[in-house]
């Protein structure tokens, strides 16, 4: 595997200068000279690299949604039971803790999702990832219920995860450690148990 190159290095630095500086501070205090100081680089060389702090922001969006992709494979991969634990695997790589959790890039992707209401550009790339990702979950919930219940019980599981995304940035007092996927999971059981039942209904 090729090293990546000295310009690709240094956007990654840059990149993750900026998950450093929005995970303490927000995005609209995140100044290029914070930037650069996190990414232990001049200012010069962050306007080298990108021509304004919106680009830094569209690509930490993409780097966080290739690392959250790679974690969700991962986690797939080592899955050898059936469709309902498929879909457990995708709450735990969304919601467990454990080596792999990441509270900075939570609280990036929070910051994110606020900055996609006031951007089009990030809105878009944003809805982009989104969609991607509760694409596959329906298709891992329709394993399980079929596919025609299968993208309203997504939603509401994605929906939840994004939810506890929300209170781990700005309240994590208020979720019981290691409490958020164990919790998703059983919901995620009580909404299959009920798809179910309802389907042996005559």
């Amino acid at each position: 595997m090729a090293r990546p190159s000295n310009t690709e290095e240094r956007r990654r630095q840059i990149v993750q200068g900026l998950l450093r500086v929005m995970a303490e501070r927000g995005y609209e205090r995140a100044s290029i000279a914070e930037i650069a100081r996190a990414a232990g680089l001049s200012p010069g060389l962050v306007h080298y690299h990108f021509t304004q702090k919106q680009e830094v922001l569209l690509a930490l969006v993409e780097q966080l949604a290739a690392r959250s992709a790679e974690r969700l494979r991962t986690r797939l991969e080592r899955t050898r039971a059936g469709p309902q634990a498929r879909v457990e695997a995708f709450i735990d790589a969304f919601l467990a803790t454990g080596e792999d959790a990441d509270p900075d890039a939570v609280a990036a992707w929070v910051t994110i999702s606020a900055e996609a209401v006031r951007q089009p550009e990030v809105r878009a790339l944003y809805q982009q990832v989104v969609r991607a990702d509760l694409g596959q979950l329906e298709e891992l919930v329709g394993a399980v219920i079929g596919r025609r219940r299968a993208r309203a019980v997504a939603a509401g599981l994605f929906a939840t995860i994004q939810g506890y995304f929300v209170l781990a940035a700005a309240s994590p007092e208020l979720i019981p450690a290691g409490s958020a996927a164990d919790l998703v999971k059983r919901m995620a059981a009580g909404l299959f148990d009920a798809a179910g039942e309802s389907e042996a209904v005559p």
